[in-house]
């Protein structure tokens, strides 16, 4: 065998094991969000709790800089006389956030909280939201950038795996996905995880934080209520595992 065969054929052997099984560079988020869409559903009108959550949390980031053109509200109480809320049909939701249209250096952040059982209750048209279907709505309206989804209701630990899962996504829910969570009276402001979770903003930094002080306050007060634990969860994908939590 040639001299200079042997070599070229030496360096093709080296450059295939140096390259053999590589996997393509995981997304990161070392670029900068420089703006975020947002949608908050409330899907019942049973207590004023849902709606109280998104009015509050819409103030929160409202505060926070996010511009109300990027606030989409959405809500089973809406009524033609209030615009700036759109109905909480399935429809509406689901189309609401495919048509976010993320683009690079941006974020979406969905915030739904209502009952839960199969999916998330959505009493206008008495319809339930299920973790495939808003999956599909993601990966339309907000592709590969960072998202935020926040579920909030009893078994909503369905929406934290399978479909819902992706490198790009952040996913915190109330409950297990065999487990109710509490609050819903109509004497309360909030259910017991909106107003852990509200509590929480103020002090966090990252996502995760979030989810850690929101569910030890949870946590706490199922305690005091004598009530079964809910064991909120938690799924963050690879490309997203320390998010700040700024927006």
């Amino acid at each position: 065998m040639r001299p200079h065969f042997i070599a070229r054929f030496c360096i093709a052997v080296l450059f295939a094991t140096l390259t053999m099984g590589t996997a393509p560079p995981m997304p990161t988020t070392a670029l900068p969000i420089d703006h975020w869409r947002v949608v908050l559903v409330a899907g019942d009108t049973a207590q004023p709790v849902f709606d109280n959550a998104i009015k509050a949390i819409g103030l929160w980031l409202g505060a926070h800089g996010v511009a109300a053109a990027d606030i989409h509200r959405l809500a089973a109480s809406a009524a033609p006389a209030t615009p700036a809320i759109e109905p909480a049909t399935l429809d509406r939701v689901l189309g609401r956030i495919a048509d976010l249209h993320a683009q690079p250096n941006e974020g979406c952040f969905v915030f739904i909280t209502s009952h839960g059982g199969l999916g998330i209750y959505l009493s206008r048209q008495d319809e339930m939201l299920r973790p495939s279907a808003l999956a599909r709505a993601l990966k339309a309206g907000c592709g590969a950038v960072p998202t935020v989804v926040i579920v909030s209701g009893c078994y909503s630990g369905s929406f934290a795996r399978g479909a819902m899962a992706a490198p790009n996504r952040i996913i915190l829910t109330a409950a297990r996905a065999d487990r109710p969570s509490f609050g819903c009276e109509a004497e309360r402001t909030y259910t017991v995880y909106d107003a852990c979770l509200l509590g929480a903003l103020p002090h966090a930094t990252t996502w995760r934080g979030l989810f850690i002080e929101t569910k030890d306050c949870v946590e706490l007060r199922e305690q005091q209520l004598d009530a079964e634990a809910s064991h909120p969860q938690a799924s963050f994908g690879a490309a997203v595992k320390t998010l700040p939590l700024r927006f």
